[in-house]
Order: C-alpha cells, then structure tokens, then sequence
C-alpha cells in the first residue's frame, strides 16, 4: 500500500507542478512549434508514469513465519487495480494538459499583442492619410511656385507651404519608426471571448482529470502471486502462493467532497487572479474603452478647429489680393494637418469600436 501511495504522489505532484507552469507559460508561448514541443515533453513524461504503474512489481526476499516453520524464500510479482486505472487517467490528464497549454498561450498572445496590433493598424492608416496630405500640398506648392514666377505671390508665401512639407515628411518617418518598433506575430482569428472560453473549459477539464487521479488513491485491489522456498533446511522444490487484499479509505466520501470544491476553487481563484487570461482580458477591455474616451475628446476638439477653418475659408474662398492668398494657402495647409489627425482618430474609434464589438 505504500508503494501505491508513493506512486500516486508523485504522479499527482508531476501534473500540479505541470499546471503551476501553464498558468504563467513564456510571453511568446503561443508559437505551434513551441505548443508541439511542450506536449511533447508532457506526454513522455506521462507514458514514463502509465509505464510504471500498469507495469507489476516483482518482489523478492526472505521471511520468517512468526509460527515458528522454517525460513522461507519469497519470490513473485503484485499489481493493483487502481493503479492499473491510473495508468490510463494519467495519459488522459496529459492529453488535458497538452490542450490547455495550447488554448493558454493562443488566448495570452491575443491579450499581449492586441495593442500592439491595434497601434500599427491605425499607424498605417495614418501613413496612408500622410500620403494623401502630402500630394494635396505638392498641388498648392506647384500653384504657389508659378504664382512666384509671374511676380503674383512672394517666396515667403511659398516658404510656408514647403514649413507644412517638412512637418509632413518629419511625421511621416516618426510613423514609419513607429511601426517598425512594433512587434506583432500572427494572431488568431478567432474573437478573443471565444479563445478565453477555450482556454476555462480546458482548464476545468485538466483539473476534473487531475481530480480523478486523485480519487484512485482511496480504494485499491492488489493481486500477488508466487512461489515460496524453505531454506533451512533445505526443501526439495517450491510451493506457489497467492494473495488477494483490499484497500479502502473510510474518509472516501469526505476526500470527494473536498477534491469537488477544490475545483469549484480553483475556478473561481482563476477568475480574479491577476495573471490570468480572464483578469487580463478584462483589463484590456478597460484600456479599449478609455483609449476611446480619449480619442472620442480628441475628434470634438479637432472638429471645432476645423469649423473655424472652414468658416475662414469662405471668406477667403476667391482671393484677389496676395495677402489674400497667403491666408487662404495658410488655412488649406492647416486644413490638411487637421484632415490626417481628424482621419486618424476616427480611424482609432472605428476600429475599437469593432474591435470591442468583436472580442466581447
């Protein structure tokens, strides 16, 4: 019975430590390689424990009956039905843990990179917004050059559009740095609630394994059979022996009521714990939701300054004099500025906006 227990113990000691591990798994965990690697490792490690326990043990030694008879040599093999049965509970717990690996560090990569990802989509779009600014102002520039060749507008005038093209490249390469700083691996399609959802069935579903590994070690029917020898003296051949016995822990019901809760526990420890996929995803849907707040302030207040461009604009919407002109290439060229900060906070609330209404 002791050999049982030893056993049992360290089997469940070898997927506790297991599970402690996939509860904080490496940042970039969620690569198949990686996933393929590490159900590997799990997996021999689980045959090696289904090998040892199926597998009888043989036993050898000597023994002298309390009855006063001779010296007896023992030699035969045992093996216990519960053991037997771990041995299949344990390769199925490993397979659990394999696809909790998995559904773990898909779900904490979708949480680690999802700013990130979402930072360099609106980077980009802001690059394309650059890019449509930038071709608007080369078409003032090219009117305002030939109006400083035919003596109908000053250089200086000019020299304030080509003031606007510097901050327009400057911006630009700002945002091309930006983007090449950001790191995004392939993500996964599937909306994030679905893959948290995966990952607490997983989980549920490692830990009930676990649980039945658990409650093998109450009972055990262990079977031994072999020969025995008398040694002194010597007895001309050997007599076979076999032996049938019985384990059960009367504290089974109650044992069972403690593993059920512990369960219920660690669901609900899984829930609030800080480092978990459903803590962070809820953090993350706070970040979202504030990001939006910000950006939301932004769009009105850009709103409001392009009014009181447009409304200047029409003053100066035919201009016949040079000042004239001047203002009207100083207001377009603010215009523009305002149409790439404009575009890119309605491009951030858009795409949070879908991005919310997708993953929750």
């Amino acid at each position: 019975m002791f050999l049982h227990t030893w056993k049992s113990e360290v089997l469940l000691t070898l997927f506790l430590s297991v599970d402690a591990f996939v509860a904080h798994p490496p940042a970039l965990a969620a690569d198949s390689r990686d996933q393929q690697a590490y159900c590997t490792y799990v997996v021999e490690q689980a045959q090696a424990q289904r090998d040892l326990l199926r597998t009888p043990i043989a036993t050898a030694g000597f023994t002298q009956p309390e009855t006063g008879l001779p010296m007896q040599l023992l030699a035969g093999a045992s093996v216990g039905l519960s053991s037997i049965r771990k041995a299949g509970l344990t390769m199925d717990a490993a397979r659990k843990d394999c696809e909790l690996y998995k559904a773990t560090t898909g779900a904490q990569q979708n949480l680690q990179y999802a700013l990130s990802s979402l930072e360099k989509e609106a980077l980009r779009n802001r690059l394309a917004l650059l890019e449509q600014a930038s071709k608007l102002l080369a078409l003032l520039m090219e009117k305002t050059a030939k109006m400083v060749e035919a003596q109908n507008a000053t250089r200086l005038m000019l020299f304030s559009l080509q003031t606007t093209r510097i901050k327009l490249d400057a911006d630009r390469a700002d945002t091309q740095s930006k983007i090449t700083a950001l790191y995004t691996p392939p993500l996964s399609d599937k909306p994030l609630k679905e893959l948290v959802a995966e990952k607490q069935n997983s989980e549920g579903s490692e830990q009930r394994a676990l649980d039945r590994i658990s409650r093998q070690n109450n009972w055990d029917v262990a079977l031994s059979v072999g020969v025995h020898q008398q040694v002194n003296p010597v007895a001309v051949g050997t007599q076979p022996y076999g032996a049938v016995s019985v384990n059960y822990n009367f504290a089974n019901r109650a044992i069972d009521k403690h593993l059920d809760r512990a369960v219920e526990a660690h669901d609900e420890w899984k829930r609030v714990q800080e480092s978990d996929v459903v803590r962070s995803m809820e953090i993350l849907r706070q970040q979202l939701v504030e990001s939006m707040s910000v950006q939301e302030a932004k769009l009105k207040s850009l709103r409001e300054e392009r009014s009181q461009i447009d409304r200047n604009l029409q003053l100066v919407s035919n201009p016949d004099t040079s000042a004239a002109f001047d203002f009207h290439n100083q207001l377009t060229a603010a215009q523009l500025l305002l149409e790439i900060e404009t575009g890119d906070a309605n491009f951030r609330i858009d795409h949070l906006q879908e991005y919310l209404a997708k993953n929750y």
